[in-house]
């Protein structure tokens, strides 16, 4: 296969969808019984069907963790660098057709929104902008890039799609990982809530990890927006495509997001998902794939992320700000989401400690590269 494209064309959402909800209880049996599982387990473990075997299904996801991961847990914060955007979709604050003031930092903004990280602990850092080519380009990233990397032993980007040459570029200014979310993998779906901007190409944003692994990029991170299209179907194709992924480009690691939809400045969640059943999903990946790295953000409420710590989660965000300068720059811009979980970083590294756990401030640095 040349891309992920050639294997998702070969698929029918609707009728994946049927066979995830047409999973018996039998089957969950036998995909938890198993020391290896498919993708076929997969569906069964995430189906109606697994419900009740919730605790079943977290006992084994926490062995699996420890087991691979140990008792640590990875610490990490957004650094929001611009709401410009000339997208339009239908679930996000810096929509294009959201009446906002928009900015972007400059550099000496910037350096100010270092030294307030910096000072909460953090060596781990993600970029992130709304997508806008000529505002915040391949140009920006390279600039920004060369002021971050001095500063953070990590650096991560969620940022607009970018072409394979580019990422090439980025890659020796520092640039450790690339968070894209595909959002949902359900081609009228994503229309419907893309309808203007060049996030509308859902071919061009589905190859971007292929692009991504074939530039060498360390780490790439994949997820669903939960709340968009059933849950279920779309996390299937994350799993279809991390399966692909790590059988094409095998010397990447690869992580996966739980974003799910918060009020914002653009609307609400189209498609309902219990805090159980998203511990249902975090543990099914987990017994799917022992080398992923799970992470769970601040969009979540305190008390389902300190739940979810030992069920197979092994990044998590905290003290984050979602708004361009939101750590010391300008604190009232205007939020990407809103955040649910607000305590400090020492306040959850008190949290991991209580459950036995190590907050992992950096666990890998470039020199370890060379």
């Amino acid at each position: 296969m040349k891309n992920f494209k050639e294997i998702f064309d070969q698929h029918d959402w609707d009728l994946d969808k049927a066979s995830i909800y047409a999973k018996s209880e039998k089957q969950v049996e036998i995909a938890l019984h198993k020391s290896e599982r498919n993708l076929e387990d997969f569906k069964a473990l995430i189906s109606p069907a697994a419900e009740k075997y919730l605790e079943q299904m977290a006992v084994l996801s926490h062995q699996i963790t420890q087991k691979r991961f140990g008792k640590t847990i990875q610490l990490f914060a957004p650094m929001y660098l611009s709401n410009e955007c000339q997208n339009i979709c239908t679930y996000c604050g810096f929509s294009l057709d959201n009446k906002i003031r928009r900015r972007t930092l400059s550099t000496g903004e910037i350096l100010t929104e270092i030294e307030a990280i910096k000072k909460l602990g953090f060596e781990h850092v993600l970029l992130v902008t709304g997508e806008a080519n000529k505002t915040v380009g391949v140009d920006y990233f390279q600039k920004v890039l060369s002021i971050v990397k001095d500063h953070f032993a990590q650096v991560s980007i969620e940022v607009q799609p970018l072409d394979q040459d580019e990422y090439e570029s980025l890659i020796p200014l520092g640039l450790n990982a690339v968070l894209v979310y595909q959002e949902t993998y359900h081609k009228g779906a994503y229309k419907k809530h893309h309808p203007k901007g060049k996030k509308s190409n859902f071919d061009y944003r589905l190859d971007t990890p292929d692009r991504l692994g074939r530039a060498g990029i360390h780490k790439i991170g994949l997820g669903a927006l939960i709340g968009l299209e059933d849950w279920r179907t779309d996390s299937f194709y994350t799993a279809l495509h991390l399966k692909y992924l790590e059988k094409t480009y095998w010397k990447t690691n690869y992580a996966i997001s739980f974003p799910r939809l918060r009020p914002h400045a653009g609307g609400i969640p189209v498609v309902d998902m219990s805090d159980r059943q998203l511990v249902q999903l975090i543990c099914a990946y987990r017994l799917f794939n022992e080398e992923v790295e799970l992470s769970i953000s601040t969009r979540e409420s305190e008390k389902f992320r300190d739940n979810v710590i030992k069920l197979g989660i092994t990044s998590i965000s905290a003290g984050s700000k979602t708004n361009p300068g939101g750590y010391a720059v300008e604190p009232e811009s205007l939020e990407q989401f809103e955040i649910s979980d607000e305590r400090s970083p020492q306040e959850m590294v008190a949290v991991i400690k209580k459950q036995g756990y190590d907050p992992m401030w950096k666990n890998w640095d470039g020199v370890l590269s060379l």
